[in-house]
């Protein structure tokens, strides 16, 4: 039993000072938050105490590693409308299945990578970006109507459905071929989803 505990990797400890420095205590040196996303990246556990309170303060790194990523330019990830959402949800009666909601997601995302980086790889210029708004806008009606379902009195926001008469209107050949290229894409797409 000794053995299986001694081959379980145990998370590196970064300890948090005072004058904000992060110690990696596995390499003796101290370390940024650059250093810290890409442990992060790389698949490496750590956690974050604080060097004088031994508080666990991993979580509060981690949104700082978020909050420097998001302000490099080209590297927003987290929308306006996502995060005010996020700000939303902190105090409402839904907040405590956020979070786990939230998990599943980038869980699955996650899981799905590998086929959206080839799904996307074999789409040309700028129909591999449609096709991923399309599959982004496919999980927020869905991640909608499942918070539909535990507040079904809860009125509809503006912005949150677009309304059908969007896709009438201009019947050129190129916009109903591009439409149908769409199309395709997606069934392919829902049969990828379904293996």
């Amino acid at each position: 039993m000794a053995t299986d505990q001694q081959t379980e990797k145990r998370p590196t400890v970064i300890k948090k000072y005072a004058n904000r420095r992060l110690y990696h205590t596995g390499t003796s040196t101290y370390v940024t938050l650059e250093d810290l996303a890409g442990m992060v990246r790389q698949g490496e556990d750590f956690v974050v105490f604080d060097a004088k309170t031994s508080e666990d303060i991993t979580r509060s790194v981690l949104t700082q590693i978020i909050f420097e990523q998001e302000n490099k330019e080209g590297q927003n990830l987290l929308p306006v409308t996502v995060l005010r959402q996020l700000i939303r949800f902190y105090g409402d009666s839904l907040q405590s299945l956020v979070p786990s909601y939230l998990e599943f997601s980038m869980d699955n995302l996650s899981r799905e990578q590998q086929k959206l980086r080839e799904q996307m790889s074999q789409a040309f210029g700028p129909s591999a970006f449609q096709t991923m708004e399309e599959h982004v806008r496919k999980n927020m009606t869905f991640f909608s109507e499942a918070m539909r379902m535990f507040s079904p009195f809860a009125q509809r926001r503006e912005g949150e459905a677009k309304p059908a008469s969007e896709d009438q209107g201009n019947g050129s050949g190129d916009l109903q071929d591009l439409k149908r290229q769409m199309a395709e894409m997606q069934a392919k797409l829902d049969q990828l989803s379904r293996k």
